[in-house]
């Protein structure tokens, strides 16, 4: 396999690492990333030794920060709109459709993009440092890779409004509160516990594995709700406090909101 340039991508034994690997950039998800992340999960799908997958950030830092928002400034919508389906069908609806487990080991900021590829994933072990958040509101947009739909399935209607009207951040405690999060552990554990929850599931049953994710994601998954979000998304790119919102964020400075 050809080297990436924006993951690092081994194989232990039965078990497939991917780390998001921009760390001077919090690991923001560029179209590069999610690439090559989209490729190394067929890999990883395709390779009949692997038998669960975990995902973590590189640094301690961040998992990620969310998307490129300096790659997505001044794109026009349709070009949003393909970057949101390239990660939205190529990483986080491939998630669900893998026959593997897939572990996220949360090393940090899990925000906008970043926050949503945890809730694709199958369990989620958090470091006590650890923080998620959905901030598209503070730009003048809203998540667009499901993160609204998935939110409302996982932490109730309630909590979802809030956390995607506010954009606030909440603590590895408060997302294991809500579900958002299987384990919080020291930071020093971290790869530790997931690899060992990996290796845990890699001795199951393949088979039956698959017919758990197919299970429980029917119960979870509201496509038409996830295809309207991705659609908002790109309406709102296009508006004036979106661009305002986006410059504000690039220049560090508190947006002036038009309402247009």
């Amino acid at each position: 396999m050809s080297q990436f340039e924006n993951i690092t991508y081994e194989k232990k034994d039965n078990i497939a690492i991917i780390t998001l690997n921009r760390p001077k950039a919090l690991n923001a998800l560029n179209s590069a990333l999610i690439k090559e992340l989209s490729q190394a999960l067929r890999d990883a799908e395709e390779d009949e030794n692997i038998r669960a997958v975990v995902i973590t950030g590189a640094g301690d830092r961040a998992f990620a920060a969310g998307a490129d928002v300096s790659e997505l400034a001044g794109r026009a919508p349709e070009e949003v709109y393909r970057y949101l389906r390239a990660g939205r069908d190529g990483v986080l609806d491939f998630i669900r459709k893998m026959t593997k487990p897939v572990i996220a080991a949360v090393n940090g900021l899990a925000l906008g993009g970043g926050c949503e590829l945890t809730m694709a994933c199958d369990i989620v072990i958090a470091s006590e440092t650890a923080r998620f958040g959905q901030p598209e509101i503070n730009l003048g947009i809203t998540p667009g890779w499901g993160g609204m739909a998935r939110l409302a399935r996982i932490a109730g209607h309630h909590k979802a409004m809030e956390l995607s009207m506010t954009g606030d951040m909440i603590d590895a405690q408060e997302a294991y509160r809500l579900g958002l999060a299987n384990k919080v552990v020291p930071p020093d554990k971290l790869m530790e516990e997931a690899m060992a929850l990996a290796k845990k599931l890699a001795e199951k049953a393949p088979l039956a594995i698959k017919a758990v994710k197919d299970v429980v994601n029917m119960s979870l998954y509201d496509i038409p709700a996830m295809e309207y979000e991705a659609h908002a998304f790109t309406k709102l790119f296009a508006t004036e406090d979106a661009q305002e919102g986006t410059k504000a964020f690039l220049e560090k400075r508190k947006p002036v909101w038009k309402g247009r």
